[in-house]
């Protein structure tokens, strides 16, 4: 048996695909712990798994900066939403370290499995430390710079061409002239931990771990060639429905078409998605569910006057309403995204910020979809899209095909075997109870 840490943000769509890990885990007789903020610790326990909360970190600030981010996340504030990365990202890594050394002294993990964005365990634990780390991406793609593709962040396409090539190389040199700062800055942090300067960046860095974990496909991230042989695509990860959560009874009988709306579970800002949605769907001869990601909208006040064909929900499973849903209306989250391609939903993608419009490109140079910029979202083109993807069919053929080719790929599974292998690889230590 091996013990595993894992250590990420308490985000839905961040720690829900590592607690099904963590399962995958358990199942094959490993011990599993979390480190993470208390909004995750409710589904942690209920799973069984050990729960090390933030003792230094201040999560109510994380929250403020991370639901923050998006008003700050346009052309027009790019300096105000470097600075509240540098802030969430490099701030918070020395209390990370403490809050860590002190889990892993009492639980003693072979392995600490971080997320991209939990940076203490790859900028400081893994060297100063001898802490062996694994990195699991919260995105669909790999986030270490390569010439196969552009820089993460902006949704450029592919670079398979001389001109979009040359596109990928001006943005890229652009990209490391405004990421000077934070390069910087995690100097500074690994100084004042005793460690040398990083030759490069940090999501370069977090390419030299023991382990990179990707959910998702090489063929959906721009059939990359360009990366260590650490870096593994795993397949979807996807874990959403908690164990007590009955399937509901009232989805059976919607009437289909049916039309899945959200925002997702990070999406802080106006709803205007799910009220151009309620405006651009409602009397249509099909069924609407939107869900607003655990939100308080103040009822359906906050969405709009909606049709009696739209039901409004907190949350649903996706495992049990995806495979009822013929369009997916999404901001474009790589969970949702990838749990809609599994399952062969072709998709309206209308990406926000952060690492939806690289979700949108793929699934536009897929043909699983269309995007529409949410500048120029409205109802009557929301309604346009929608009804293309039912009424043509190459969307919904390049969805299935998609859905084909991960067709007996276990994420879960996968993650959880590799991470077994790292393991075994590396001396072992008596799990202390906890």
């Amino acid at each position: 048996m091996a013990t595993f840490l894992i250590a990420v943000w308490p985000f839905r769509s961040h720690y829900f695909p590592l607690v099904g890990i963590a399962l995958a885990l358990k199942r094959a007789g490993h011990q599993v712990a979390f480190y993470s903020g208390p909004e995750a610790r409710p589904v942690v326990e209920e799973e069984g798994f050990s729960f090390f909360p933030f003792e230094r970190v201040d999560g109510e600030k994380v929250n403020q900066i991370m639901f923050a981010r998006e008003e700050y996340a346009s052309w027009h504030m790019p300096f105000r939403f470097r600075s509240l990365l540098q802030e969430w990202l490099l701030g918070t890594v020395p209390a990370q370290v403490s809050d860590l050394r002190a889990v892993v002294r009492r639980f003693r993990p072979d392995v600490v499995v971080t997320e991209t964005s939990m940076w203490a365990p790859l900028l400081i634990l893994r060297e100063k430390d001898d802490v062996p780390v694994a990195v699991f991406s919260t995105v669909a793609a790999c986030l270490i710079p390569g010439p196969d593709a552009p820089p993460f962040g902006l949704g450029l396409p592919r670079p398979r061409s001389g001109a979009t090539r040359m596109v990928a190389s001006a943005a890229e040199a652009t990209v490391r002239a405004l990421s000077q700062r934070m390069r910087e800055g995690a100097n500074a942090v690994r100084r004042d931990f005793g460690l040398p300067p990083l030759p490069g960046s940090v999501t370069e860095h977090a390419g030299t771990m023991d382990l990179y974990l990707v959910p998702s496909t090489r063929d959906f991230d721009y059939d990359r060639r360009d990366l260590p042989p650490n870096v593994r695509y795993v397949g979807p990860c996807v874990w959403n429905k908690r164990r007590e959560e009955p399937t509901p009874s009232w989805l059976p009988a919607l009437r289909r078409p049916l039309v899945h709306v959200t925002e997702g579970t990070m999406h802080a800002g106006k709803p205007i998605l799910l009220r151009a949605a309620a405006l651009g769907l409602s009397g249509l001869p099909l069924s609407v569910v939107m869900t607003t990601g655990g939100r308080a909208l103040e009822g359906t006040a906050g969405i709009g006057p909606l049709g009696a064909n739209v039901r409004v929900e907190d949350w649903v499973p996706h495992a049990d309403l995806m495979p009822l849903t013929d369009v997916l209306v999404t901001t474009g989250g790589a969970g949702t995204v990838m749990t809609a391609l599994a399952a062969g939903v072709p998709m309206v993608v209308v990406p926000t910020e952060w690492d939806k419009p690289e979700n949108a490109q793929r699934v536009v140079e897929a043909g699983a979809g269309i995007r529409i910029s949410p500048w120029r979202l409205d109802a009557q083109r929301l309604r346009r899209a929608v009804g293309r993807l039912l009424n043509e069919p190459g969307f919904r053929d390049s969805a299935r095909r998609m859905r084909d080719g991960l067709r007996g790929l276990d994420g879960l599974a996968e993650s959880a075997r590799l991470l077994s292998g790292l393991a075994a690889s590396v001396s072992k230590h008596e799990p202390v109870p906890v």
